[in-house]
Parts: C-alpha cells; sequence; structure tokens
C-alpha cells in the first residue's frame, strides 16, 4: 500500500510572515512541489494566524481546481471561525485537532471517549458535502475502540511520541513498546474499515519504520521537511519521501 506524503505549508508561511511581504510565494512553492510530485498539501490556520492565514486557504483552495488529483487538507480547532472556513472551502479533507488559541504547536489528540457525540456529528455534516472528515488522536488502544464505536471514519495518529522515542533508541530503551503501542493502535482501526493518518515530527530518519508497522493512508509533514529542504535541497528531499511513501 503507498502512502499519500502532504507537506505542510505552515512552516513556509511563517518565514514570509516574519518579513511582511509575500517571500516566499505559497503558490509558487506549491507548484514547484506539485511539478516534483507532490500529491498533497497540509495546512493549520490559527486565530492569531502567525503562519497560514485564512486568507491564504481560499487561495490555495482557488489554486488547486486546476490540479484535481491534488489532496488539501485544513486542520484545525472546530471552533466557529474554523467551521465556516471549512464550510466554504470544503476541502477534500479536514481534520479537527483540539488546539487552544495560544497553543504553539499540536501537542495532544482528542479525548474520543469525552467529545464522541460532537465529533460524530462533525464527521457526519463534513461528509456529507464531501469532505472526508479526520480526527487527530493520541495512540491510545482505548482511545481507538472508542473511535471504532463512534461514527468518525478517519483518524489522524499524533506521532510525536514515536518521534521521541526514534531518537532516544539508544538511551532509554522504551521505543520497543511505544513501537508495539503504535502498530496495536494503527493495525486495530485498520482492521476495523477506519483510514490510519500520521503526522507531527515524522523526518526522513524515523518515517520508513513508521509505515512499515500497518496501512497508513497520509502523513503530513511541515516542519522536518523545511528544515531538510534546507540541508539537502528541496528536490533531493521530495525525492526521498516520494520514495519511502510509495
Amino acid at each position: 500500500m503507498s502512502t499519500l506524503f502532504s507537506v505542510n505549508l505552515n512552516k513556509l508561511a511563517l518565514i514570509r510572515n516574519s518579513r511582511g511581504t509575500d517571500y516566499p510565494n505559497l503558490l509558487y512553492f506549491a507548484q514547484k512541489l506539485i511539478d516534483l510530485g507532490v500529491k498533497g498539501f497540509t495546512v493549520h490556520p490559527r486565530p492569531d494566524e502567525r503562519h497560514i492565514r485564512y486568507q491564504d486557504v481560499y487561495d490555495i483552495s482557488e489554486y488547486l481546481k486546476d490540479y484535481k488529483d491534488i489532496e488539501f487538507n485544513i486542520e484545525g480547532n472546530p471552533n466557529e471561525q474554523f467551521l465556516k472556513l471549512i464550510r466554504e472551502v470544503k476541502p477534500h479533507q479536514c481534520t479537527l485537532v483540539p488546539d487552544s488559541e495560544d497553543q504553539l504547536t499540536s501537542d495532544h489528540g482528542f479525548d474520543i471517549i469525552k467529545h464522541s457525540d460532537m465529533l460524530s456529528k462533525l464527521s457526519h455534516e463534513l461528509e456529507a458535502f464531501g469532505t472526508r472528515c479526520a480526527v487527530f488522536i493520541d495512540p491510545d488502544i482505548e482511545q481507538i475502540k472508542a473511535v471504532i464505536d463512534s461514527d468518525v471514519q478517519t483518524i489522524e495518529m499524533y506521532t510525536e511520541e514515536w518521534a521521541r522515542a526514534y531518537s532516544d533508541d539508544n538511551n532509554d530503551g522504551d521505543f520497543a513498546a511505544v513501537k508495539q503501542r503504535f502498530s496495536d493502535c494503527i493495525n486495530l482501526a485498520s482492521e476495523n474499515g477506519m483510514r490510519v493518518n500520521a503526522g507531527h515530527d515524522l523526518n526522513l530518519d524515523n518515517l520508513a519504520d513508521l509505515l512499515s508497522l500497518g496501512d497508513i493512508a497520509e502523513v503530513s509533514i511541515g516542519h522536518a521537511f523545511t528544515i531538510e529542504s534546507l540541508e539537502q535541497g528541496m528536490d533531493n528531499v521530495v525525492r526521498q519521501y516520494l520514495q519511502i511513501c510509495g
């Protein structure tokens, strides 16, 4: 099974915003990445618009109308402002993330047990107008069981713990336990007909081993992708990711 590689454009937007200009231009780099073979883009607008701005979302969505085979995934906390954006843009996928307004970056998944009714309702609404609804969750087997019992069809596995344990493998020795838990969660979800995505702190070093655990439909990568592109060149980095995901 191949995995869709979705480039998160947030860090490019952050660099742009730091100078108050339109350089780097997001649509220019979207086109460059499409030409290199990328088939998906992710953005995560936040209320303070410190990286992706709401207008960026409309601009990227309009630009991608000429590319029917490119997936557009919008992540965010399902407040009224965010949901208004989703209802207007109708992206291919919307990933619901429990961020607070002042949160630096995503650092936990939804508690499906607690919020099952709300997430099931939103999933029904988004699916009705053609947007796949994914829910960001922690790699916890009880959360997976709760998702199976809900009406949510797609999850994105929060992989920060995977990345941390992978980099510390030779130091603290807990990677085997983390790997087993991720494997159990991915495979239980897949066996029950769920689409499994993954994201957060994935990179060229730790991605292949994660994908070997089971059927992962999509990964979104932005922070590491931007740094690796500075180190190795964007063309080279895209080729490596596409090879791993293929």
